[in-house]
């Protein structure tokens, strides 16, 4: 097995960290304490937000660093058509603001909704990750940096082939390839 020295792909590494927001309020961290671990990971497999990932980028062991990440770079920018009035109905007899629950689509997707109101006639859900569109401050420390056997290569490379088969399981439509872009007669196919 060959020395890494670096945080690099196919590196296995080890990682102290504190999340805050803008504000400065503590969103997540690695001590114990608080019901955290370090994250351990492969790196170069998406398996960290990617602009963690690109921040830990050559970081050797015992480095520190402030890492600051986009919306964009993190959990992506919130979608205000993922907060929807769901029929009051799908839900349990007991449902109240700030409960958490997984749906899953007729193609066995699943999607984890936040309750924001509950109606006589629907619950106002948001299926928004819910740091959608903060900007994170991460500070880090490097613990440990090796390299990945073989056998975490492969794990985390089938981690990420089935995390990119969630996001995008259909391949893209025939029409919207041809030069013509021929448009869909409905939009909404495309969802």
């Amino acid at each position: 097995m060959r020395a890494v020295e670096t945080v690099q792909p196919n590196a296995f590494v080890t990682v102290e960290y504190t999340l805050k927001d803008d504000e400065g309020e503590l969103l997540d961290a690695s001590d114990p304490t608080m019901g955290g671990a370090p994250i351990e990971y492969v790196h170069g497999y998406g398996m960290l937000v990617p602009g963690l990932e690109l921040g830990l980028l050559g970081l050797r062991a015992g480095d520190t660093k402030e890492i600051e990440v986009s919306s964009e770079d993190g959990f992506g920018e919130r979608d205000e058509e993922l907060v929807m009035l769901v029929d009051r109905e799908d839900f349990p007899a007991e449902v109240h603001v700030g409960d958490e629950f997984v749906a899953e689509s007729s193609e066995g997707e699943e999607a984890v909704m936040h309750v924001l109101e509950v109606r006589e006639d629907g619950v106002v859900v948001d299926a928004n990750h819910p740091l959608a569109g903060e900007r994170l401050h991460y500070s880090v420390t490097v613990k440990s940096i090796r390299a990945a056997t073989q056998e975490e290569i492969e794990k985390a490379a089938a981690d990420l082939n089935e995390a990119e088969e969630e996001v995008n399981p259909d391949p893209v439509p025939q029409e919207l390839v041809t030069l013509g872009r021929k448009e869909p007669a409905d939009k909404k196919d495309l969802n």
